[in-house]
C-alpha cells in the first residue's frame, strides 16, 4: 500500500458495506435453515418474502458500494478487489433466494434430512466468509484470513463428497420421479450456493496474499 493510500484510504464506509454484504449473505442461509422443518406442510408465503428482503437489502448494499467507488479517489484496498468481492458476496444472497423458491415447491414424498445435511454446510461456509470479511477491517491480511480460507476449502471439499452420497442414494432408490427431479435440483442449487461461498472467500484470500 503506497503512503497515500494509508493516508487517505482510511475511510471505513467500505469496510462497513463488505461487511455488511457478507452478514446478509449469511442472513439468507440462515433463512434457508428456518424454512427445513416447514417443508411438506405448506410453507407460508412470508418465508419467501423474508428471502426477497435479505436479497433486496443485499442489492442495496451491493448499489451503495459501487456508489461509493465511483465518488471515492483512494481506497482503503484496491477498488478491483472491493468490487469484485461485493459481487462475489450479493450471488451468495441470489443464489439462496433461488434455492428457497425451489423448497417451497417440494413435491409430497421429499424428505429433509438429505437437504438439511447440505444446508448445514451452506450456512457454515457463510459464517466462515463472514469472518474473512471481517479480518479485512483489521489490516492484518494474515494467518486468521488464510486458516479461515483453508476451512472454506474443507467445507468445499466436504460438499462435495456429499453430493455425490446424495446423487448416488438418489440414482440408485426407487422414488417418485417428481421427487427425483426436484432433489437434484436442490442438491446442485445448494452445492452452487457453497461454491459461491467459496469464490468470495477467494477474493478476500487474495487481498491477504496481496498485502501480505
Amino acid at each position: 500500500m503506497s503512503a497515500l493510500q494509508r493516508l487517505f484510504g482510511r475511510d471505513t464506509k467500505f469496510y462497513d458495506l463488505l461487511e455488511a454484504s457478507a452478514a446478509a449473505a449469511k442472513a439468507s442461509a440462515t433463512q434457508i435453515t428456518l424454512l427445513m422443518p416447514k417443508l411438506g406442510n405448506g410453507a407460508p408465503p412470508e418465508v419467501l418474502s423474508d428471502l426477497a428482503q435479505c436479497r433486496r437489502k443485499h442489492k442495496r448494499l451491493s448499489q451503495d458500494t459501487t456508489e461509493a467507488l465511483c465518488k471515492t479517489f483512494v481506497t482503503p484496498i484496491e477498488r478491483e478487489d472491493i468490487e469484485a468481492l461485493s459481487s462475489a458476496l450479493y450471488k451468495i444472497s441470489k443464489n439462496v433466494e433461488k434455492i428457497g423458491e425451489r423448497l417451497t415447491i417440494a413435491p409430497p414424498g421429499v424428505k429433509n434430512d438429505s437437504i438439511a445435511r447440505q444446508v448445514g454446510m451452506l450456512e457454515k461456509a457463510c459464517d466462515v466468509v463472514m469472518q474473512m470479511v471481517g479480518e479485512l477491517r483489521a489490516g492484518s491480511h494474515g494467518e486468521k484470513i488464510r486458516d479461515a480460507y483453508e476451512m472454506l476449502q474443507s467445507i468445499e471439499g466436504d460438499a462435495d463428497k456429499v453430493m455425490n452420497e446424495l446423487l448416488r442414494d438418489l440414482y440408485h432408490g426407487v422414488s417418485d420421479p417428481r421427487v427425483v427431479v426436484f432433489l437434484k435440483d436442490v442438491y446442485e442449487l445448494l452445492e452452487k450456493g457453497i461454491d459461491r461461498c467459496r469464490d468470495a472467500g477467494y477474493v478476500v484470500f487474495h487481498v491477504a496474499l496481496k498485502y501480505s
